[in-house]
């Protein structure tokens, strides 16, 4: 990273407001909504995402760069832009497509040549999120077709390194592949967890095709920002605790104080910004209680309902956190 062309830090934070009023303010970037009560909207810098939260209605996710945002649609891909960062986003439908598989390729190739081909080339963090992704036994599971598509679809952009990511099953029932990412002018620092083995480096026991993910990614900026993926009660690449809700959280916020220290980032607060994602509906309230007593009051949470990757985990936390001024 070239410390003479550092960004500034994108600032991430969870706001009750209308969406109109937020979109016609000139430095969102991005608002994500949650499950079926969270507004609607065309707009490019919009996505209603498949994912129901506690209590039905969860706040707007709000993204804000410095500096004039454009936005726009090119094929596949909405996207709006600062001189610094790029948010982007795909929906696909998977009925278009043979199957998952060719689904996620065709989103994947899509994001990847947007990605080359504009001001924003370098991948820092990418959501993924699909239908019933633990469906399938053995290879035949769903999450193993999408890390195949995942894999085949970026291949352009492997050279440069994976980015930090997220893959959860939908709690909305569509058969839709929603992907979103946020790129930078500027290459991050991949950051791996020491208490687990690198996700791409998995054995063959986990699919045909490694997970193409980094644990996390510095930001290229000043302000040290720490882009988590999402974290569960893995150890090595073994799951731990199957059925045991609150020893997979301890586990959990074992591997985000091991990462938190790999990335020589200080504990979670105040501009934290995390999501807990939960299997089970009747998990989410005592998880919820559960963040509130691990995090600092200021720290900012959403618990939403959906499925982890591998059928036995029961939670994972993903995030943005960011380093006080």
């Amino acid at each position: 990273m070239n410390r003479a062309t550092v960004l500034p830090a994108l600032d991430v934070d969870y706001v009750q407001a209308d969406l109109g009023s937020l979109l016609a303010q000139g430095d969102v970037l991005a608002v994500l909504g949650f499950g079926s009560q969270a507004p609607r909207s065309d707009d490019p810098r919009y996505l209603r995402i498949g994912l129901e939260p506690l209590g039905g209605q969860a706040p707007l996710e709000v993204w804000r760069a410095q500096g004039d945002i454009r936005h726009g649609r090119d094929g596949l891909v909405r996207w709006a832009a600062s001189p610094d960062y790029c948010f982007g986003a795909i929906e696909v439908a998977e009925s278009d497509y043979a199957d998952l598989a060719a689904a996620t390729e065709a989103a994947y190739a899509a994001l990847s040549a947007f990605a080359l081909s504009h001001n924003w080339p370098q991948l820092l963090r990418i959501w993924n999120y699909l239908a019933a992704i633990n469906e399938g036994s053995g290879d035949a599971e769903r999450y193993k077709h999408f890390c195949t598509g995942r894999s085949a679809g970026m291949r352009s952009v492997h050279g440069q390194g994976f980015p930090a990511a997220s893959a959860i099953g939908r709690s909305d029932g569509e058969y839709g592949v929603q992907v979103y990412w946020l790129a930078a002018r500027e290459p991050g620092l991949a950051v791996e967890n020491p208490r687990q083995v690198s996700a791409w480096r998995y054995p063959r026991e986990y699919g045909p095709t490694a997970p193409t993910f980094a644990r996390a990614m510095r930001g290229p900026c000043a302000q040290a920002q720490l882009h988590i993926s999402g974290t569960a009660a893995v150890v090595g690449h073994q799951s731990r605790h199957d059925g045991d809700i609150d020893a997979q959280l301890d586990e959990t916020f074992a591997n985000l104080s091991s990462l938190l220290a790999s990335a020589d980032m200080p504990a979670f607060g105040a501009s934290s910004v995390l999501k807990a994602y939960v299997r089970h509906a009747a998990d989410m309230p005592p998880i919820a209680a559960a963040l509130a007593r691990r995090l600092p009051d200021a720290a900012k949470r959403l618990v939403l309902l959906g499925d982890i990757c591998r059928v036995e985990l029961l939670v994972e936390i993903d995030g943005i956190h960011t380093a006080a001024d």
